[in-house]
């Protein structure tokens, strides 16, 4: 997310329902979807190819998901990379006449590919820079150089056919070509009766002149009216505003472009605004959060709508503050944003974003954030969203009664998730979670990375209690999950202070290979699943280590239908590796350091987590003067428990005491059988104030009953160890 003059950023003080997707010859296709869910993603104009599926003498580079490379920025995290002479030829997967191509050349070089039909030269050649590419954002934690790659599009002067052969070739310049996207673009459509033309106020078509003068002059006398932009290219050189109750209309986007990086920029507006059908290029090289290099950057008022639009270049796609309501963003292209694609900043009402695609965002790629007034019954439906190369695909920070439905989103990198569902404020006055939050019908394929300021992995779709616990209902239904490289839910409070992630249920979802684990839960909290199968899982089923130790548990509740994700990662002391399995048990391992500790009462600052953090000198005191007392210690799964080792701080000025106490254990946390019988254990500094006590019982939960204590008139303990010999 980005705003003027303000970073948010994400820092962590911690250590087939729906769709399914294939990947068939190189094209990314949606396969006939289960009746209860429409296909994921937008429908679209063109058809991808994917550069590795083409012929080339060139060389691949990847499959790599490290953060700052090349090819973990690439669509399908592969890519082609051409030398001087070196090509890579595509067989057209439909009618077309036009093309964009998602490139990287080095940073500081530009040059153009040649281009071939059917192995004639065109006398057009296609440019390619790195102009636009390789941004820093030192502000930014866990940021490195990224923004690889740039679109580059050509209309080609001819119609080609399915089965036709085009070819790139490099000149002067390496170039690594990522993905191509084929079209049929339409001809420019006629004016429109009654409109007022740009030209007509004297904008200037080629380009060269400034057309902003123009641009007010027909936007004043066209109110309740429509705007005509006639095919051209047109310069602007400063924001427009005042904007209300008046179409801007374009040829279509491939014919009416205006090069500007600051369109629209207004605090408000009574509404009735529609964009269509043209483009705006801008010249965002790097990003710069004071500036409002947007499209739109503000509001449209109510009752507004963007429709038809190519944005490019530009910091921000849609900035939205202030009134929106109603609003319609649909059938757009976002392409090479150094921040989001589009943020919904609070007061959003009724808004609807659909049928967009949105490739190469530098930031949260759909955002609402619910700063200063929630959002509210506003929606994210049928988009389609490629290698947002910093943040998440789309991104829920707060509001009420918000859905997400049908979206398709690939090649999430550094810092981000596929969807991520937050009560991150970054700001105040925040307005969280609240109300009825819908995730439907989702499509998530290579998503969640690693991120560096928490040395550890985000899902493909993440719940995140980041600055306060989730009191909404989190309804997450019909997900699809592919190819994730970590895993596939992630349930955190982003912030390591352990609020919990509650009230949210899973159903119908199908996961397909995930790196590590399905259920990555690393706070207290509660999920419900039903109906989730999973294939392919690279360690365990469950990840079940909340933090801070202590705070609480997460409760994984089986609704039924659930399959191939029954275990549970068995050390929480270490973090599952792709791929890496489940390892066997370490005898010698503390079952309980780190695990949540519970108890009937303590005193003052002597909590139940002093008592499994590994530290002899602190301890967990109970309530004085109140036997019996207990402590019970969550293992996170069961084990075979055969040995527990009870612990007092060793320093001299303990003195000598007796605890009587017995060892019980359960599988459920409710019912509870003896696995020790009840008596009375002496704790002396002569002998290290340790007690060893053998056990034998499949348990997830130890709990330690007292009744007594001859040092002191409560239960104490410094360390609870359990281990299985």
């Amino acid at each position: 997310m980005s705003t003027p003059g303000i970073t948010r950023t994400t820092v962590r003080s911690m250590p087939a329902i729906g769709t399914a997707v294939a990947v068939a010859a190189g094209l990314l296709v949606a396969l006939a979807p289960a009746p209860a869910h429409a296909a994921a993603g937008a429908t679209l104009p063109f058809t991808s190819v994917e550069a590795e599926s083409a012929t080339t003498t060139g060389s691949k580079i990847g499959p790599d998901h490290t953060q700052g490379t090349l090819a973990s920025e690439a669509s399908g995290r592969q890519a082609i990379r051409l030398n001087a002479g070196q090509r890579v030829e595509f067989t057209v997967p439909r009618a077309a006449n036009a093309v964009n191509l998602a490139h990287s050349v080095p940073d500081g070089q530009s040059g153009t590919l040649d281009v071939y039909v059917n192995g004639q030269k065109l006398a057009k050649t296609l440019p390619v820079t790195s102009k636009y590419s390789y941004v820093d954002t030192g502000w930014i934690p866990g940021a490195k150089t990224h923004h690889f790659y740039a679109n580059s599009r050509l209309l080609l002067g001819r119609d080609v056919q399915a089965g036709d052969k085009v070819a790139f070739q490099a000149t002067g310049v390496q170039v690594t070509v990522d993905v191509a996207d084929f079209e049929q673009a339409a001809g420019p459509t006629a004016r429109p009766a009654g409109s007022v033309s740009v030209t007509d106020k004297g904008a200037d078509p080629s380009g060269r002149g400034d057309s902003t003068q123009a641009f007010r002059e027909a936007i004043a006398a066209a109110q309740g009216g429509v705007v005509w932009i006639p095919p051209g290219e047109y310069r602007l050189t400063s924001s427009l505003n005042g904007v209300q109750n008046v179409t801007l209309q374009g040829a279509g986007h491939w014919h009416s472009i205006v090069r500007t990086s600051r369109f629209i920029d207004q605090v408000s507006s009574s509404g009735n605004v529609h964009i269509e059908d043209f483009a705006v290029i801008g010249e965002v090289t790097e990003r710069v959060d004071s500036n409002p290099d947007n499209f739109v950057n503000g509001s449209l008022g109510p009752n507004s709508s963007v429709s038809g639009m190519w944005l490019q270049h530009l910091k921000v796609g849609l900035w939205l503050t202030g009134t929106n309501d109603n609003l319609v963003v649909e059938n757009n292209r976002f392409l090479d944003m150094t921040a989001d694609g589009l943020n919904l900043n609070g007061n959003a009402r009724g808004v609807k974003v659909r049928n967009n695609f949105l490739r190469n965002q530098g930031d949260d790629a759909l955002a609402m954030w619910s700063l200063y007034a929630p959002n509210t019954n506003s929606s994210f439906e049928n988009n389609t969203i490629s290698q947002p190369n910093l943040a998440n695909g789309i991104a829920i920070y707060g509001g009420t009664d918000i859905t997400v439905r049908n979206n398709l989103v690939t090649d999430t990198n550094a810092l981000g998730s596929g969807i991520a569902i937050s009560n991150q404020k970054f700001l105040d006055p925040f307005h969280p979670l609240a109300g009825t939050i819908t995730v439907d019908g989702n499509t998530l394929v290579r998503t969640g990375a690693m991120n560096p300021n928490w040395n550890h992995p985000m899902g493909a779709l993440r719940v995140d209690s980041y600055d306060s616990a989730i009191e909404a209902q989190v309804e997450i239904t019909g997900t699809t999950i592919t190819d994730s490289p970590y895993s596939a839910f992630e349930f955190v409070s982003g912030s390591g202070r352990g609020y919990a992630a509650k009230n949210v249920t899973v159903d119908g979802a199908t996961v397909n290979r995930v790196g590590t684990v399905v259920v990555q839960a690393e706070t207290q909290g509660a999920a419900t699943f039903r109906g989730v199968t999973a294939t392919g899982v690279g360690s365990a089923g469950v990840y079940n280590c909340p933090y801070p130790s202590g705070s609480g548990t997460f409760t994984v509740t089986d609704g039924g239908g659930n399959s191939g994700w029954n275990s549970t990662w068995s050390d929480c002391s270490t973090w599952p590796q792709p791929g890496q399995g489940n390892p066997d048990p370490d005898p010698d391992r503390n079952l309980a350091r780190g695990r949540t500790a519970t108890a009937t009462g303590s005193q003052d600052v002597y909590t139940p987590g002093k008592a499994v953090d590994g530290d002899a000198n602190t301890y967990w005191e109970s309530a004085n003067h109140a036997f019996p007392q207990s402590l019970t210690v969550d293992l996170g799964s069961t084990q075979a428990v055969r040995r527990v080792v009870l612990k007092l701080p060793p320093q001299a000025a303990w003195q000598a005491r007796t605890q009587t106490l017995s060892v019980q254990g359960s599988t459920d946390g409710s019912a509870y059988s003896t696995l020790a019988a009840s008596k009375d254990y002496r704790f002396d500094p002569a002998t290290g104030n340790t007690v060893t006590i053998a056990v034998s019982g499949s348990v997830r939960h130890l709990r330690l009953h007292v009744t007594g204590n001859t040092g002191w008139p409560a239960a104490q303990f410094s360390e609870v160890e359990a281990y299985l010999s």
